[in-house]
């Protein structure tokens, strides 16, 4: 996918370093995870379909910046790319945004282990195309999975 105006390379920077985030010279992903809970954070405060409404859109945007960001650095999945771990950790969060913080915290720490990990189904959707949908669906299923994982341990234990 090509940028369609001058200012679209730098907004797709923006967004798939997620504001820079992506930068951080060690464990970039991590640092976006934690760079998406002050969104998380304003999310929860809204309505539940409008939280699963931003999602799609980060989602959406993510592909399309992933992908102009990637193209434009010859890469296929550069590590500065950190939009992804950002809607991860929104869905394995926002799952849990009622429960306490530390419930919460738990669903950023599992979607950090999938995401790292990639077992059976995350590591295969990785190579989904284009590059930019790849990028994301990883990390989409990751956080699917943490919130799955984290949400039914709360409801076990009584949340």
């Amino acid at each position: 996918m090509r940028a369609t105006s001058p200012a679209a390379p730098r907004l797709a920077t923006w967004i798939a370093t997620w504001f820079g985030c992506g930068l951080s010279p060690k464990a970039p992903g991590t640092v976006g995870s934690i760079g998406a809970v002050p969104l998380h954070l304003l999310l929860s405060q809204l309505p539940w379909p409008a939280h699963a409404l931003a999602v799609v859109v980060v989602a959406l945007g993510g592909i399309w910046a992933s992908q102009v960001y990637a193209s434009a650095r010859g890469e296929k999945d550069p590590q500065t790319v950190v939009i992804d771990e950002v809607a991860g950790t929104v869905i394995a969060m926002g799952v849990v945004r009622g429960a306490p913080w530390f419930v919460q915290l738990a669903g950023l720490i599992a979607f950090r282990v999938f995401d790292i990990w990639k077992p059976g189904p995350i590591r295969r959707v990785e190579r989904v195309q284009p590059v930019g949908a790849g990028i994301m669906c990883d990390d989409l299923v990751a956080g699917v999975f943490a919130a799955v994982l984290v949400w039914g341990g709360w409801r076990l234990l009584g949340g």
